[in-house]
């Protein structure tokens, strides 16, 4: 009788260290658990930075381009910000944001050719909303060359809008000659992101 109960004593405890077991298994998160609540989290940090909106892009098609009176940087003697106006010109709203491609074509230089690719520094806003008849712009940044230097003195710009694949035009300001910098790792010339014009 001793031995049945001590039997029995045994096989509870026994029981009791298997659902204790099981308790503390289910509080320990499995990597895979864990890895998905990364993912969950890092996929909406992400979201959070789309535009939550169903405005589309506005198309080349709805678009008009100009430039502006070039005007000089007080802080960079020989700089020059020109800018670079889109006008709505559809019946709709559309979102303009981003970075503009930019083209400057003119003269065929003996060192880079005919057509001067400007990088591009993404500082605009991250959102903009653009109703029709309105505007927003971005700015040129143009280095000119110093006295004596090489001239080199664009004809026209190419404009692709952030988005899209086909360009607008625009004429060159004829007394604004551009510092070729092709090759350079921080040129003096570049297109900056798209600002909301005020209302």
């Amino acid at each position: 009788m001793k031995r049945i109960l001590m039997g029995i004593g045994a096989a509870a405890g026994m029981v009791a260290l298997t659902a204790c077991g099981a308790a503390g298994a289910a509080t320990q998160p499995s990597a895979g658990s864990a890895g998905t609540a990364g993912t969950a989290g890092g996929a909406g940090a992400a979201a959070a930075r789309v535009p939550a909106t169903s405005t589309p892009r506005c198309t080349t098609a709805d678009l008009a381009v100009s430039l502006g009176k070039p005007a000089g940087k007080s802080d960079a003697p020989g700089q020059f910000d020109v800018p670079l106006t889109y006008r709505n010109t559809s019946d709709h709203t559309c979102g303009l944001y981003g970075v503009p491609g930019v083209d400057l074509a003119g003269p065929d230089d003996a060192t880079f050719g005919p057509v001067y690719h400007l990088p591009r520094e993404n500082n605009g806003v991250k959102y903009n909303e653009v109703p029709a008849g309105t505007t927003a712009s971005a700015t040129i940044t143009v280095l000119t060359p110093s006295e004596g230097g090489a001239s080199w003195t664009p004809t026209q710009l190419k404009t692709i809008p952030p988005g899209q694949t086909q360009a607008l035009t625009a004429d060159w300001p004829a007394d604004l000659p551009v510092l070729r910098q092709d090759a350079a790792t921080h040129p003096g010339t570049y297109v900056n992101g798209i600002l909301a014009d005020p209302a």
